[in-house]
């Protein structure tokens, strides 16, 4: 059967329709994964913009508990203080004629018992007024006992052998929390000798300040509210950014199923509490507390002047510098001459005092180091304690010391 006409025009389209689709096809390809390699290196470049420090930077540094950087807003403790007497004391106690406000205390104390007296009449040599303080850890319950500080108000000589009475303990507010009373431990003792308090004596450690292991009761609870309204609150021990979204992240990865945790700034994190613990609070803290992370911790070198103790970071970076010191030793000896009259004068010998000034000054070497080599040249330049202190100092006015100086 013969073609049409028009039958071999509409057979002439469709040849034409698939050999262009058939050569498009492999341009549309390519151009999808043209795209597709964009799209992964803008990716690429967004992640890579998040890596400020190389991987190596944290290599070596360790992975802590929450529990140890963090704790939960609303959890402390509280001071506690009281006034009280000791009593017993061997003649070591406050002296009557310049502390009066003990006398005044045990005539108040044996009023209340029924034995008016008058405080004139009263020696006050084996007493002394102390101050009596104690921290109220979180949780405590009524009856739980805790350590008190006991500590000499007055004059007294020593609160060796005495006995506090009872003494309650108030905290800020002047509510009582806990009462106090028991024998006194000190660390130490005294030691004298001789007639008249003449000859030798010994001391070890302070005898005016005591301790009373499970001295006081506790009479009133504090009650803490962990999460209020399903929010619980997290503070950082050491306030950082990067270790709050850290700690963030870390939280959200453990738990998928809570809907807000946010580090709301470089102490506090925020988090909701997941509907399946509202009713086991202490569990999901408890979870939280054993996550670990690697907390970050900004570069610090710490010096103690007066000890001499230089605490440098593992991560202390030093641009290259230079460095001289050099020791100047200024030395003044005094000796004693013999002025001597000539015979038959009427003069007279005398000691004449002279004094003599050696001035001595060490070559200073200049050394290159760098952040590798800090402490061997530091070491190589044979520097004192005291030297360093002085070289830290002038690093950093120099801006060559990459961390903050820290001076106690």
């Amino acid at each position: 059967m013969k073609m049409t006409f028009s039958n071999r025009i509409f057979s002439g389209f469709i040849r034409m329709t698939l050999v262009i689709i058939l050569a498009a096809f492999p341009m549309i390809a390519f151009g999808q994964e043209a795209v597709e390699d964009q799209a992964a290196e803008e990716e690429t470049e967004q992640i890579d913009l998040w890596e400020f420090a190389e991987p190596s930077y944290y290599a070596n540094a360790p992975e802590v508990r929450v529990k140890d950087i963090a704790r939960v807003l609303g959890v402390r403790g509280n001071q506690l203080y009281g006034v009280g007497l000791v009593t017993g004391l061997a003649g070591t106690g406050d002296n009557s004629s310049s502390v009066e406000f003990t006398a005044q205390a045990i005539a108040n104390m044996l009023e209340r018992v029924g034995i008016p007296t008058n405080p004139d009449d009263i020696k006050i040599e084996n007493f002394a007024m102390v101050m009596v303080t104690c921290d109220l850890p979180a949780f405590a319950r009524a009856g739980d006992t805790i350590d008190v500080t006991v500590s000499a108000m007055g004059d007294a000589e020593s609160l060796q052998g005495g006995v506090l009475i009872m003494t309650p303990l108030r905290a800020a507010n002047g509510e009582i929390y806990a009462v106090a009373q028991g024998p006194i431990s000190l660390a130490g003792f005294g030691a004298g000798g001789g007639a008249g308090g003449a000859g030798g004596r010994r001391q070890e450690n302070f005898l005016t300040v005591g301790r009373i292991p499970g001295g006081a009761y506790v009479e009133r609870e504090v009650d803490f509210d962990l999460a209020p309204n399903d929010m619980l609150t997290l503070v950082l021990m050491n306030p950082d950014f990067t270790t709050a979204i850290r700690l963030r992240d870390a939280i959200s990865r453990a738990f998928p199923s809570v809907r807000i945790a946010e580090a709301r700034d470089a102490a506090s994190i925020n988090v909701r509490v997941p509907d399946q613990y509202s009713n086991d609070l202490v569990r999901f803290i408890s979870e939280v507390e054993n996550l670990t992370l690697t907390p970050d911790i900004p570069n610090r070198v710490i010096i103690n002047e007066r000890t001499g103790t230089i605490v440098m970071g593992a991560g202390v970076q030093i641009i290259p510098v230079a460095i001289a010191h050099g020791a100047l030793s200024i030395t003044v000896a005094q000796s004693v001459d013999v002025s001597q009259p000539p015979p038959f004068s009427a003069g007279q010998t005398l000691a004449v005092p002279r004094a003599g000034v050696v001035i001595e000054e060490e070559p200073a070497q200049f050394v290159r180091i760098t952040s590798a080599d800090l402490v061997a040249a530091l070491n190589a330049l044979g520097a004192t304690p005291r030297d360093i202190v002085a070289i830290f100092q002038a690093l950093k006015a120099a801006g060559a010391l990459q961390a903050e100086l820290v001076i106690i």
